[in-house]
């Protein structure tokens, strides 16, 4: 609704006359309705039970077993442990160099790196499948971009039906 502009005293009476009897109406309705809702607002809120999550019994503490008091105890090698192996191989240097070279706004820096990573294969970036998803992609080799051959027309000649929409279906276009 577009607002009219030519407001002159008569209308500007209408509408501050209006407002008013508005305001009357909701502080009536206050005074007369408000006490009612509050105390409904209280019965809710004191009828509304907090959800406690029931408590779990503390479990007994294992009984430690007896250790032979003949043999020292010694801490744990740091050999002993297995060590983390990364997911990837490392990055060429002058690849990572590209990380340093600009910013990503103008199409260098991270952009570049990530751009130059993701040509690389799969099986050139990683160790092994990490997920399930990589299988589809693992040792598919570079990809091959098909070039079309044929000619603008020809395509769209064979794409559309010769006969129509509603005509019957040429014996040639059902498979079998």
């Amino acid at each position: 609704m577009s607002r009219q502009l030519n407001m002159d005293t008569v209308r500007q009476n209408f509408w501050k006359e209006q407002y008013l009897r508005e305001k009357v109406l909701r502080c009536e309705w206050h005074r007369k309705y408000g006490s009612m809702v509050k105390a409904k607002q209280k019965a809710k809120t004191a009828a509304h039970v907090p959800l406690k999550l029931p408590t779990l019994p503390p479990k007994a503490p294992l009984s430690p077993l007896p250790a032979p008091k003949a043999v020292p105890s010694e801490a744990p090698s740091p050999a002993l442990e297995a060590p983390i192996q990364p997911e990837m191989y490392p990055v060429l240097p002058a690849t990572r160099a590209l990380l340093y070279e600009g910013i990503s706004h103008d199409f260098q820096g991270r952009y570049r790196y990530l751009n130059t990573r993701k040509l690389d294969m799969p099986e050139r970036r990683y160790l092994f499948p990490i997920t399930t998803n990589f299988t589809y992609g693992w040792q598919l080799g570079p990809p091959v971009k098909q070039e079309l051959v044929s000619c603008k027309m020809c395509r769209i000649e064979s794409f559309f039906r010769k006969n129509g929409a509603f005509a019957l279906l040429d014996p040639r276009d059902l498979a079998l």
